[in-house]
């Protein structure tokens, strides 16, 4: 196993804006990434941030006005996301991570070679996340549980077409309404989402940006990893070319991983294992 490079000392870059977040680009321009999580907080925020960039790029202002179509899937989105919510306390979660990445980053304050502007910046984005998300309280959500519209759409959409028209005429009046009301009704309900799910961005993406990624090799198309029992990860990070016809499949815990590579052939056909060396890049986050 190649030597793991120390932790970057701040992130490289300035915190990425929710509406950056959610517009990510249509094709990827570099590598491809796969992330892995390697704890139950860590796998709820990558869901959380895959839920909240679905329902922002549907429901997107900058781009063509949505058809009713972009609006069921937005609105698909925010149904997941309150799914997501009512189990457990997220709330609490990402407070708590909030705090502990705001500690680690203030560790970093004394030591050579740091960007205290940068630093300084970063520490008061996630104190400013934390503020808001603590001014929302624990009921920051009930308003949405308690409408009787969106409880509707959420009870129907079990069924397989629940919500087609004549199961609900009032969901296919409301998606026949001009696209700028729908726009508008949609992001009121999903503000309350916003101090959640920004936070939940930012603390990603200082989770990705504070570790450094190194070259490693799949021998035979396998790679297995143990951690360091001391400094236990939150995240793992596979880097492959874009023009890869190989991507991993990955299982493990804080303490050890194992991954293989498979290449992909059809979509009706069984993937197969690499059988020759595969070079790509880990970035263990912690």
């Amino acid at each position: 196993m190649a030597e793991e490079a120390s932790a970057a000392v701040a992130p490289q870059a300035a915190l990425c804006p929710a509406a950056a977040i959610a517009r990510p680009a249509s094709a990827p321009s570099g590598p491809v990434v796969y992330e892995q999580p390697l704890n139950e907080r860590m796998r709820n925020f990558l869901r959380l941030e895959f839920l909240y960039r679905q329902a922002c790029h549907h429901n997107d202002d900058s781009l063509d006005l949505p058809d009713a179509w972009a609006t069921r899937a937005a609105v698909t989105a925010l149904l997941d996301l309150m799914a997501i919510t009512a189990r457990g306390d997220t709330r609490t979660d990402v407070l708590k991570e909030l705090d502990r990445q705001t500690g680690l980053l203030r560790d970093y304050q004394s030591r050579p070679g740091v960007d205290a502007g940068r630093l300084r910046a970063v520490v008061a984005t996630l104190g400013e996340r934390r503020e808001a998300l603590h001014a929302a309280g624990a009921n920051f959500l009930q308003r949405l549980r308690d409408n009787e519209f969106l409880a509707a759409v959420k009870h129907r959409s079990t069924i397989p077409g629940g919500t087609c028209e004549f199961d609900l005429p009032a969901y296919t009046h409301w998606l026949g309404l001009a696209a700028n009301r729908r726009q508008q009704e949609f992001e009121s309900w999903l503000a309350p989402f916003r101090p959640l799910c920004d936070s939940v961005a930012d603390l990603l993406w200082v989770t990705r940006e504070n570790a450094r990624p190194r070259r490693e090799k799949a021998t035979g198309g396998q790679f297995h990893i143990t951690f360091e029992r001391d400094h236990p990860l939150q995240l793992l990070r596979i880097s492959l070319p874009a023009d890869s016809e190989l991507y991993p499949e990955v299982s493990g815990n804080q303490m050890r991983c194992s991954m293989r590579f498979l290449r992909w052939g059809e979509a009706g056909q069984r993937p197969a294992q690499a059988t020759s060396d595969v070079d790509f890049v880990l970035t263990c986050c912690n």
